[in-house]
């Protein structure tokens, strides 16, 4: 029953995990820093919660919310003294989302951090971590980035003086500030040389708004929506219940014209229920936070683990469901209001009774979205494809009931089905698992051990579609039908197609969801491989200039799709490698690079002062401060002066246009010598 518990708090995890970008600021932290004696200080943190909302205390709670902590990262003359404590009055409360009584503060909260000096001139730099809710939802672990700087008194015995808090940094000594936050901390630049100037007016004479927009347009994402509601209707969850819905309410009317009224208000209610999710998320999100979650290590590993979950469930080793009482209470209202709501609330019943079909569907669609299309309404978009799939079938079968007697009825097709499904599943949840695998670069998931195990995936989906292979909930069938096996031949062929990727073929059609060519460590056909020269921008900047060579830069990410599909259908091309390989040199910038930066960098961005502390942190906020985008692939041909040759390019798999991309940039860079 514990398992159980935690499994069906999957779901909520999953959608707080979608806000990691989105939740506005409800929590305002300052901090100061009290000088007590000449031995002792303390740092006070002071939060402001915004109405509504509540910040959680010191306290650690297993599964439970993020408490809040204090982690020093440099400490100069001092060292911590105990914990970080609470001044605060707690309010302790039962939660019902974690489960147990958790302590929190709403409106003010202060903490105190005690310090023993061991230097007359000291400071602390670190960051404050906490969380925060309330009734909805959840914020992300935000972090406030603490550099406080103070003087100890000479007097042995403590004394009274203003609180000292200067930013700890390399410059001439300041007069003593009282209460002074570490919000005046300096910026720290990352230039290096005058490569990092801005250029985005130049770019925007160059006319390039038409080149970087992406081609997948908000149709291509309503297709994909269709398609996965198409996928839920044949579920176990959904396809016995089309029949049974639209008998009733033909036989409950009397009157057909009133059963088909009543049949439509059922699709449109199905339709406004999944489409105000999608407007939800787009409420929440805007593109570049989706593109970052997306891209997010951590969101990537949680996402691999909660599919594998819904797989095991599909293969019918437990049932996960949301807890029965919801779909009875949402019944019975349905029962008692009657009307326009009451058939409201059925379509609703229907939402949460399939749940455990339409949620890992629902959840793939919306992760995909976010890497498939850069638009802010591509989540509702994507969901209204989804939801009209579903409700279609209500509709038409009402409006043609003798239909109805042609339909497969259910039985043990649909549990096929559903096996097929969670196969899939098991197999794009390891794409999740790629994500996270390379930007921290374990090397667990190379390309060839990745694509072992989409082989080994896909040929025992054939087993089990041949018949070889059983599983609990099948039924002992003496012979498979013709769709059965053809669908079976289609996995195998598939399983045998990727083969030759073993041995570096390029894969085309699976290009987007497996490891780039570079993780390959056995590779037969090297010279088709585009090779990048550099992976950090000043280094190849130099060489380029030292050479007079023109600089091609790809903005690319560990989790990006259309990097992957850009790499395997334009880049394979024998004349765009040879072009790449022979003219530029090729500087390949990964913006979801989670390796440590040697030291970490304050800049200023246009929502205030942020700290870079990994290397994807560095290029991504180069990308947005030098050339004004946030989305990949992005494609850059620069001159040994770090200006743009030519319009950038974004996802584009038209060979042609790519050659004439780089052939332009060549004469540009030609001119200007």
């Amino acid at each position: 029953m514990q398992l159980r518990k935690h499994l069906l708090l999957l779901p909520l995890l999953w959608s707080c995990s979608l806000l990691v970008c989105a939740q506005p600021k409800v929590v305002n932290v300052s901090a100061r820093l009290n000088t007590i004696s000449s031995t002792e200080a303390e740092i006070i943190f002071d939060a402001t919660i915004e109405n509504g909302w509540h910040m959680y205390s010191t306290e650690v709670v297993e599964y439970g919310p993020t408490p809040t902590s204090f982690t020093a990262e440099k400490l100069n003359g001092c060292k911590l003294n105990g914990d970080l404590r609470a001044t605060s009055k707690e309010i302790k409360k039962y939660e019902a989302a974690f489960d147990t009584e958790v302590s929190y503060f709403e409106l003010k909260a202060q903490f105190v951090q005690k310090l023993s000096i061991t230097s007359s001139d000291f400071g602390v730099e670190g960051y404050l971590r906490y969380g925060a809710c309330n009734d909805m939802n959840c914020t992300p672990p935000t972090t406030y980035e603490v550099n406080l700087k103070g003087k100890a008194p000479v007097a042995e015995k403590a004394v009274k003086e203003e609180p000292v808090a200067e930013p700890l940094a390399e410059e001439e000594p300041q007069a003593e500030a009282t209460d002074t936050t570490s919000d005046a901390e300096e910026q720290t630049s990352l230039a290096t040389s005058d490569w990092w100037t801005p250029v985005t007016d130049e770019i925007k004479q160059t006319g390039s708004d038409a080149a970087v927009t992406t081609s997948d347009s908000l149709w291509t994402i309503f297709l994909l929506g269709f398609i996965g509601g198409l996928v839920a209707l044949v579920t176990p969850c959904v396809w016995p219940i089309i029949p049974m819905t639209v008998s009733f309410f033909l036989k409950r009317s009397g009157d057909k014209r009133r059963g088909i009224r009543d049949a439509w208000i059922y699709g449109v209610s199905i339709v406004v229920i999944y489409l105000t999710l999608g407007l939800v998320v787009t409420a929440l999100f805007g593109a570049s936070a989706l593109n970052n979650l997306a891209t997010n290590a951590v969101f990537n590993i949680f996402f691999f683990l909660m599919l594998v979950v819904f797989a095991i469930s599909f293969f019918g080793a437990f049932e996960l469901t949301l807890p029965s009482s919801w779909s009875n209470a949402v019944d019975s209202k349905a029962e008692k209001k009657g009307g326009l709501l009451g058939i409201f609330l059925m379509a609703f019943t229907l939402t949460l009774v399939s749940f455990s079909c339409t949620g890992p569907i629902i959840g793939f669609l919306l992760v995909e979205v976010s890497t498939v299309g850069s638009s802010i309404v591509a989540p509702a978009i994507g969901m209204l494809g989804f939801a009209i799939a579903l409700a279609l079938p209500f509709t038409l079968f009402a409006l043609f009931p003798s239909w109805l007697k042609s339909i497969p009825r259910s039985g043990g097709w649909m549990n096929t089905v559903k096996v097929v499904l969670g196969f899939i599943e098991l197999a794009f949840a390891l794409k999740f698992l790629s994500v996270a695998d390379l930007a921290y670069g374990w090397h667990i998931l190379d390309r060839e051990t990745f694509l072992a195990l989409w082989i080994t995936i896909f040929a025992v989906l054939a087993l089990y579609l041949f018949g070889k292979i059983r599983l609990p909930h099948d039924d002992d069938e003496p012979r498979i039908g013709v769709t059965r096996l053809m669908l079976g031949l289609a996995s195998l062929a598939f399983a045998i197609y990727m083969i030759p990727g073993l041995w570096g073929a390029p894969l085309k059609a699976v290009s987007a969801f497996a490891p780039p060519m570079k993780t390959q460590d056995f590779n037969l056909n090297p010279d088709a491989e585009v090779r990048p020269q550099f992976s950090d921008f000043d280094e190849g900047m130099a060489y380029a200039s030292k050479n007079h060579l023109p600089v091609m830069i790809d903005f690319t990410g560990y989790g990006c799709v259309n990097c992957r599909k850009m790499e395997a259908d334009v880049w394979t091309d024998h004349d765009v490698a040879d072009k790449i390989n022979s003219e530029y040199v090729l500087i390949q910038l990964y913006v979801d690079d989670r390796t440590d930066l040697p030291e970490p960098y304050v800049v200023d961005t246009p929502d205030g002062q942020r700290k870079l502390r990994t290397v994807g942190d560095k290029w991504s906020y180069l990308q947005n401060y030098k050339f004004g985008a946030s989305t990949q692939p992005f494609y850059v041909l620069l001159d040994n002066d770090a200006l743009p040759l030519v319009a950038p390019r974004s996802y584009d798999t038209d060979i042609d246009a790519y050659l004439k991309f780089l052939d332009e940039g060549l004469a540009e860079f030609k001119n200007r010598r």
